[in-house]
């Protein structure tokens, strides 16, 4: 159970859509679709294109300026500004400049920017499975999935499963045994793995201690050298 309570894991972090699978386990849905991305990311410049024009009309009138003295101040013709303001002209930095200047605000007042905000993760509370602790290192909900992961020191019989993506690995500290269709694997500190998670796969103490690692998972993704040392005669590929 110890690989796929690594999954379960992922999906109790905040956000994600959860579903059970066949085998009783949660799994993340996600969507990786460029063009949907692509398609929303072109209606939300809309949107906020579609907003400039009210919040420039707000604008002014907060400050008690008409048409006339702004066209003055600006060197933009009155139908130009009324245009904008009634959304019949598309806002551009020729024109939102002068405008931002005569009324002394800054330009991320008058498009409706967001603002940029602290791009640190803060310690989310850790999610324990199985006495697997894991620590999430990712906010969105969707793509890929990042964890810290601490498992205590106990031996286990290995359970391979199957699952849609591919899961990276690397040690932080202590050994990880990894079983991967024929090969069965030991990873130290510093060494990394990836591999499909369509093939049988299973990770998880050695037995010999405590392991510390990052566990990334993704349905997507460019795939990564795997640095395994083989066990028993395996071989890593």
């Amino acid at each position: 159970m110890s690989e796929h309570a690594g999954h379960a894991g992922h999906a109790g972090h905040a956000g994600h859509e959860e579903r059970v699978d066949r085998e009783g386990f949660l799994a993340v849905d996600t969507d990786a679709s460029g063009a949907d991305a692509g398609g929303a990311d072109a209606a939300g410049t809309e949107e906020v294109l579609a907003e400039v024009g009210p919040r420039l009309r707000r604008v002014r009138k907060e400050r008690g300026a008409t048409l006339a003295g702004l066209s003055a101040a600006t060197g933009i013709s009155v139908s130009t500004l009324s245009r904008l303001e009634s959304g019949l002209r598309k806002p551009s930095l020729e024109l939102l400049l002068p405008i931002a200047r005569a009324h002394q605000v800054p330009l991320d007042e008058l498009v409706g920017a967001p603002q940029v905000g602290d791009p640190r993760i803060r310690a989310a509370k850790p999610i324990v499975m199985h006495g697997r602790t894991h620590w999430p290192l990712t906010r969105q909900p969707g793509g890929l999935q990042a964890y810290k992961v601490l498992e205590p020191r106990r031996k286990e019989e290995p359970e391979p499963r199957t699952h849609e993506g591919y899961e990276w690995l690397y040690v932080l500290s202590g050994r990880l045994r990894l079983v991967l269709g024929d090969h069965d694997v030991v990873l130290g500190a510093g060494e990394a793995a990836e591999f499909d998670t369509r093939v049988p796969h299973w990770f998880g103490s050695t037995g010999e201690g405590p392991v510390e690692f990052l566990s990334l998972f993704g349905r997507q993704g460019e795939r990564m050298h795997v640095r395994a040392r083989p066990k028993r005669g395996g071989r890593a590929d």
